[in-house]
């Protein structure tokens, strides 16, 4: 199916070395970016006059405590992945199935359930969305056989934190075989957040060898400030800050890394569904909350909740250029505010109105999101060759 999006008044890109791409008219085709630039719709499949409006990738938020199909046991919640979909994120990335109500602790137990977890999502993509699933938690007793049969699987992400060790510098072997075997591995970072996990400091962080420092901003209580630099400084660690933390250190992470010149290893997430709830809007909160609290640039905060991840954990979304996964999401200023365009919003503190979303190369909904407020402009179906309507009322 081939879709074409135009009318476009700025394509922000999600790539932090070239954050707004030039051109008016996005063409996908087969789930994939085919082009970028000007012209019109062509000879689409469906087309999308944008109407004005900004493009973006589609958000990644790299910290979803995701279960089993669209559930989460924490909060008794069907369907909070779809709903995520309309706050514009089209990617959810596990950071381990915790929730899971009498999850296992023991290797066999684990192993079973990362790749159960991660088959579940295969196919499965709740309003269209991408779920990343099948985080292992590290425990002892976890051999190197254990991980190779996980890889082999398709298990590809590792988390410590949960895990039963006397200290959290026994995690360093268990991460060094998860990379070995080719997986990303994150650790918890902060105080303790449900029974059975610990806190963990810089120095747990430095040593552990991870790939991503987890809710480095508390998740939700972060560690103490004098831990931040040591990070930023003695470590290449991805620093991912969440929705569901310590907004002051959130600023103070932005402020340390934009110093270092490394705004790279800055992602943005929520760490929701938690205690801190659902979150459908949690990554545009935190968007505008760097942005016009901690001086970040508004095309610079896409970034970080888009091409940032995607580099991190190896995924092809997440920047819009030609090759790449198909998914966008149109957004605007929100009517009824003071600001004329999306990144202005951001600029004033407002989060973005989303006014469609195309996950995979096939439009979700066009016109309103129910979960932002409605967007000033109006993008509309121009045309569509196939019987589906994908206005948002359908």
């Amino acid at each position: 199916m081939k879709v074409a999006v135009f009318n476009i008044g700025k394509i922000l890109s999600g790539d932090l070395a070239a954050p707004v791409a030039t051109g008016d008219t996005i063409v996908l085709d087969d789930g994939k970016i085919v082009s970028v630039g000007t012209g019109d719709a062509g000879d689409s499949d469906i087309a999308i006059d944008a109407s004005g409006m900004m493009v973006m990738p589609g958000l990644i938020d790299s910290h979803v405590h995701i279960t089993f199909g669209d559930y989460t046991p924490r909060q008794k919640t069907v369907g909070f992945l779809e709903s995520y979909i309309h706050g514009g994120v089209t990617t959810c990335i596990s950071a381990s199935e915790v929730h899971v109500p009498g999850r296992p602790r023991d290797p066999a137990g684990v192993k079973a359930l990362a790749i159960a977890a991660r088959k579940s999502f295969d196919t499965y993509r709740p309003g269209g969305m991408r779920v990343h699933a099948g985080s292992v938690i590290l425990e002892p007793g976890l051999t190197d056989a254990d991980f190779a049969e996980m890889q082999a699987q398709g298990v590809w992400l590792a988390k410590a934190g949960f895990g039963n060790f006397a200290t959290p510098y026994d995690y360093a072997p268990y991460v060094a075989l998860a990379r070995k075997h080719g997986m990303v591995s994150m650790m918890h970072t902060g105080g303790s957040s449900i029974p059975g996990s610990t806190g963990i400091w810089a120095d747990h962080v430095i040593k552990g060898g991870v790939d991503v420092s987890y809710h480095v901003n508390g998740g939700p209580i972060a560690m103490p400030d004098a831990d931040f630099p040591r990070l930023v400084n003695e470590s290449k660690v991805a620093m991912q800050v969440c929705t569901a933390g310590n907004l002051r250190t959130t600023l103070l992470v932005a402020k340390l890394l934009a110093e270092a010149g490394e705004n790279e290893r800055l992602l943005i997430a929520t760490d929701t569904p938690t205690g801190s709830g659902i979150m459908p809007l949690g990554m545009l909160y935190t968007m505008s909350h760097l942005v016009s609290l901690g001086g970040v640039a508004p095309e610079i905060a896409v970034a970080m909740a888009t091409g940032n991840n995607a580099r991190v954990y190896r995924l092809n979304s997440g920047i819009i250029a030609p090759g790449r996964d198909a998914d966008l999401v149109l957004v605007d200023a929100c009517l009824g505010g003071s600001q004329s365009d999306a990144l202005s919003a951001l600029r004033n503190g407002d989060i973005m109105g989303v006014g469609a979303v195309v996950t995979n190369g096939v439009p979700r909904f066009v016109g309103r999101s129910r979960n932002t407020p409605e967007t000033t402009r109006k993008a509309r179906v121009a045309h569509c060759k196939i019987p589906q309507s994908f206005t948002a009322d359908h």
